[in-house]
């Protein structure tokens, strides 16, 4: 399979280099950083997990199409918990990975005409990826991260649950919209003042969530 999907990456201009481990992936990775990673969750070693959560945390900006072989629900929402931008089950047209590929290279390279957002006394810089509230460091989780980014470039605009899915998770169809829910709850819980009463990230039942300054 590797082989294979090599060959169709190559063909159409790409670079590939190729790990059979999590080990020498996540190695490789700190060497030379690629523009996107494709990754089987079944790796031996150290699992694609622990490996995506753990580059997620490191470079929450690189792209990961993640490879499994589940096809029930539960695998599939699993992948966008650990941060991935996109999710193949297996087995795959290697047409379709390519395609998934390209579609999280064009979303990554999105440019952002804003660098840094503030609101409530908390600093938003998407350049480095960093939250500060009340100058102190806020922890966040690459999806959160990507979450949040994509509500403050948006204020004031309702966003439902599937633009939210498609544009920060890469799915224009998803089982779920839990996935979402939980997210936003943990923005709030990091980031408002009063839990019970949020001013920033709105709920608008029935229609979706909203950015207010």
């Amino acid at each position: 399979m590797q082989k294979a999907l090599k060959h169709v990456f190559v063909v159409e201009g790409y670079a590939v280099e190729i790990h059979g481990d999590g080990q020498s992936a996540l190695e490789s990775i700190h060497a030379f950083p690629p523009a996107i990673i494709v990754l089987d969750l079944r790796l031996p070693k150290l699992s694609g997990r622990d490996r995506c959560k753990q580059v997620k945390a490191e470079s929450p900006m690189l792209p990961i199409v993640v490879l499994s072989a589940a096809s029930d629900i539960s695998d599939k929402v699993l992948p966008l918990e650990l941060g991935a931008d996109d999710h193949v089950t297996k087995p795959s047209s290697p047409r379709e990975l390519l395609a998934r590929v390209r579609a999280a290279l064009r979303h990554a390279s999105k440019p952002s005409s804003i660098s840094v957002v503030r609101f409530d006394k908390i600093s938003l810089d998407l350049k480095k990826t960093e939250v500060l509230r009340d100058a102190e460091v806020v922890m966040l989780t690459a999806q959160e991260f990507k979450t949040l980014q994509f509500l403050v470039q948006n204020p004031d605009r309702v966003i439902s649950h599937d633009e939210l899915l498609k544009e920060v998770w890469g799915y224009q169809n998803y089982p779920s919209t839990r996935t979402v829910a939980n997210h936003i709850l943990r923005l709030r819980q990091k980031l408002e003042r009063d839990l019970a009463r949020p001013v920033h990230f709105c709920t608008v039942h029935g229609m979706g969530h909203k950015f207010v300054r």
